[in-house]
């Protein structure tokens, strides 16, 4: 199972990415957990401690790992190096292991725009490349709001692309922004995650904007999620009612899947 979540900042995502990893890691799946929004949060989300987050360094950041693989220093433009690395050791080598997931924080070039073509993005994109197409594991890759970390040929062999949104305009324009993008890189599977549902109001207004888009499911609006966030605490832990509201979200979508 590869699934990538996306939506807007703040919405859930990585709530909804470290519950689901969580979920299957329970099932005694093996799971890699990807996190490839540069405001990395999924290592705190997971039930990393502060201090062991913070010395866990992004893979955009390792000079010398980029230096190794690419055959150039990282934020060089419109040199000579590597379009086919070798990443297939990364996960066993670099990954942070907690309670059967295996975490990598991709992090972000310091030349970084959409489409940059240096050493750094070209690794982090070969990386998730690797990671959806060629391996067997379950892979969550907890994004930022869109999909330009993947390309045609890595998107299109995602099971699922999960939008996660809240009750708000801004938040329904994301949603009809990644859907469209996904549909241009051959993505079929995606679906809509209500998240901070307060209500059946709340679910009417996320029906009515979300369109023909499938609707996987809802999570209300949970004060123990934003105290397990207060506490530097993983949700799995310290919400049951969201976790089992995210269990049947996960079975809605594996027998959309497998139909």
């Amino acid at each position: 199972m590869k699934i990538a979540v996306t939506g807007k900042g703040g919405v859930g995502k990585t709530t909804l990415s470290s519950v689901l990893s969580h979920l299957y890691a329970a099932e005694g799946r093996t799971v890699i957990a990807v996190d490839a929004d540069p405001d990395a949060n999924l290592a705190s989300a997971l039930g990393v401690s502060r201090d062991e987050a913070a010395k866990i360094r992004p893979i955009a950041e390792m000079g010398e790992l980029v230096e190794e693989r690419m055959g150039t220093k990282p934020g060089s433009m419109g040199g000579v190096f590597k379009l086919n690395p070798k990443v297939d050791d990364l996960p066993e080598g670099i990954g942070y292991k907690i309670n059967g997931i295996t975490l990598m924080i991709m992090g972000r070039a310091k030349t970084a725009s959409s489409g940059c073509y240096c050493p750094e993005n070209v690794l982090l994109r070969q990386l998730l490349r690797h990671l959806v197409v060629e391996r067997d594991e379950v892979v969550i890759v907890d994004m930022e709001a869109g999909i330009e970390h993947f390309t045609r040929g890595t998107a299109d062999s995602v099971d699922a692309f999960i939008v996660v949104v809240e009750p708000g305009q801004r938040s329904m324009q994301t949603a009809g922004v990644v859907k469209e993008m996904a549909k241009g890189l051959g993505v079929k599977n995606v679906f809509v995650v209500a998240n901070k549902v307060r209500g059946e109001e709340d679910l009417a207004f996320i029906k009515n904007g979300i369109g023909d888009m499938e609707l996987a499911g809802f999570i209300s609006f949970n004060n123990d999620v934003m105290e397990a966030d207060i506490n530097g605490a993983a949700p799995y832990g310290h919400s049951p009612k969201t976790v089992e509201e995210i269990r049947k979200i996960k079975a809605v979508i594996e027998k959309s899947l497998n139909a």
